[in-house]
């Protein structure tokens, strides 16, 4: 009877492992973590395409906001997590920078599971209106002429804006002090009002300040133009050609989610990035939909890491 009992128990566990394996993805709420404070560009994203993968897979998506670390805190939970397509992260720019100034407890490349990228854009390098400073020439004269009056804002210590920032000030020879902030929500906050002079922000929170009147937008850091911002030159046709710097966005799972749910996802995605609506949301603010397969976004992961590690090294560019 013992026997049968045991032998009854392990059909049952077998029977229900088959039935959880059996159950279409996705069969509960998926997360996307997001590794900045709410309110930035990262948290923008994120809830744009929640929003959206909610609706096609037809399950709630939530958004989670896990700040720290320049976004490492909130990838080391994915990272940790299990290979199942219900934990997700919001990866940035500054993930394939903290590679070179953090000491990570994972591999940036190999411990994760490429989605797909979702969007890119430019920053804006926008200074507070007190700055008298109507071009980016005259920002620049203005530090090499007063090189202890400005401060910029960043999201973080380590992150993209902050990295991309001291990339400019290498660029251009001068020298701005940092103040990180927990978030470019917070940091854009205190740029507004006044207490740091200077910031690249993302298009999709800085720009409607910069309408307003509460920040004056001296260039994009794109080689293009955006449509959002028609009359903002570009940090190159404002003299410095070899700066240039992309932000973008882009889902990325664990090591080892089942290539049936990253095609899924990745499929979702890209048909919710193609809609008019996502489209036009995402231009508002000067974003333009990315798309393409994960082994596309697997490359784009791959070189930026490579990129930033030179940039660092090049610029000298240290934690406070």
């Amino acid at each position: 009877m013992k026997r049968i009992a045991i032998r009854l128990a392990i059909l049952i566990a077998s029977l229900a492992a088959g039935a959880a394996e059996a159950q279409p993805y996705p069969s509960k709420p998926i997360r996307i973590i997001v590794g900045f404070a709410p309110g930035g560009g990262s948290d923008f994203i994120a809830r744009v395409i929640a929003q959206k993968l909610t609706e096609r897979l037809g399950t709630q998506v939530i958004v989670e906001n896990r700040p720290g670390a320049g976004s490492v805190l909130g990838t080391e939970l994915v990272v940790k997590s299990p290979a199942d397509g219900y934990t997700l992260l919001l990866s940035s720019a500054s993930y394939t920078v903290n590679p070179s100034v953090y000491k990570l407890s994972f591999d940036p490349l190999n411990d994760i599971t490429p989605i797909v990228q979702l969007s890119r854009g430019p920053y804006v390098v926008a200074v507070h209106p007190s700055v008298p400073a109507n071009t980016l020439q005259e920002l620049v004269a203005l530090a090499k002429r007063e090189p202890d009056k400005l401060a910029y804002a960043s999201s973080g210590n380590g992150g993209h804006v902050h990295v991309a920032t001291e990339y400019f000030l290498y660029t251009a020879g001068i020298k701005v002090t940092h103040v990180p902030y927990k978030g470019s929500a917070p940091a854009l906050n205190d740029t507004i009002g006044g207490s740091v002079q200077m910031i690249l922000g993302s298009v999709a929170t800085a720009l409607q300040h910069v309408k307003s009147g509460r920040l004056r937008a001296l260039a994009v850091t794109t080689p293009r133009r955006i449509a959002a911002a028609p009359d903002v030159p570009t940090v190159g046709e404002s003299g410095y050609p070899s700066y240039e710097v992309t932000n973008w966005h882009g889902l990325v799972g664990p090591k080892g989610v089942p290539k049936d749910v990253v095609a899924r996802l990745n499929k979702e995605a890209n048909e919710a990035l193609k809609s008019k609506d996502a489209e036009k949301v995402l231009a508002g603010d000067g974003l333009e939909p990315a798309g393409g397969s994960s082994e596309e976004f697997a490359v784009i992961l791959k070189n930026e890491v490579a990129r930033w590690s030179q940039v660092v090294k090049q610029a000298g560019v240290k934690l406070d």
